[in-house]
């Protein structure tokens, strides 16, 4: 059950994640790297783009 909730918790923080590089000003490719960063390594790249990629 706890996998389940904490499973949804990094779903959640992750389409929000790729809303936030869809809304940036950055050019097309660095948006389509960042969100496939989020895709392929979703806690790390979560925590990545809120941390470093929301400030450029």
């Amino acid at each position: 059950m706890i996998y389940g909730i904490v499973g949804l918790v990094v779903f959640i923080l992750d389409v929000l994640a790729i809303i936030g590089v869809l809304q940036s000003n950055l050019d097309t490719v660095k948006k389509l790297i960042w969100i496939l960063v989020i895709l392929f390594l979703p806690v790390v790249g979560m925590i990545l783009w809120f941390l470093i990629g929301n400030k450029t």
